[in-house]
């Protein structure tokens, strides 16, 4: 499987990324810049985590402008894999790639720690290693986490199974306490109509080797890589 991982002015977790996947997945990988537009020969892309031209305006909203941004809007509209991680995520939702909008964090402050997160569909390709139910730790690190939309757009991702993660406590109730941003019905990931693009607060590639304290990342990499026939 052939990944890109898509590097923006400010990105900073382009190398973590391109690691995990090419050392602990054993997979090809290459760096896209973003003035790039040809991504011919790439069967998932990465749009990692940081703070993409600095955050200005609000996290992702200069970024959607960039001229990898048009191809990535084909790439998907194709099929393509696409997985945005915190800034990334940010970024989809600013392009229109996902649906939804991200606020600051109701504490407004910057968070970074574990979380745990409920596994809310599995079937897709980013969760089709997991159990539906199943709760996973993994690292966040942001301070505009907070997901909003309107109530109608959450009753029709709810229905449409959109939903891919929920903040939760250890044992998977959610509840407010899990809470570490006031994101909407607690969501830290979700997926377009098509499943083919993800987008999530949570940091998998901090969580994909035993040193880094959780293992749980690998879950949403290999069943990237499972939905590809890998």
């Amino acid at each position: 499987m052939r990944f890109g991982v898509i590097v923006f002015p400010g990105s900073n977790c382009e190398m973590d990324c391109h690691y995990v996947i090419e050392k602990v997945l054993g997979q090809e990988v290459r760096y896209v810049w973003h003035q790039e537009s040809d991504l011919r020969g790439l069967d998932c892309l990465v749009l990692p985590g940081g703070f993409s031209y600095g955050d200005y305006l609000r996290c992702g909203a200069i970024a959607r402008f960039s001229p990898v941004m048009e191809a990535v809007r084909d790439f998907a509209a194709r099929g393509g894999l696409v997985i945005g991680i915190c800034n990334g995520f940010q970024i989809l939702l600013e392009a229109g790639l996902l649906p939804g909008a991200m606020l600051r964090n109701n504490s407004l402050s910057f968070v970074c720690r574990f979380v745990h997160l409920r596994v809310e569909n599995r079937d897709t390709p980013w969760t089709g290693k997991a159990e539906r139910g199943q709760v996973l730790r993994i690292p966040i690190a942001h301070g505009e986490g907070n997901y909003t939309a309107g109530e109608g757009l959450l009753d029709e991702m709810e229905r449409r199974g959109q939903i891919i993660l929920r903040y939760c406590g250890p044992a998977g109730e959610v509840t407010p306490e899990a809470n570490p941003n006031g994101s909407a019905r607690n969501i830290a990931g979700i997926c377009n109509e098509g499943f083919n693009v993800f987008g999530l607060m949570p940091h998998p590639e901090r969580a994909s080797e035993e040193i880094l304290g959780s293992t749980d990342g690998l879950f949403i990499w290999e069943s990237a890589l499972a939905a590809a026939g890998v």
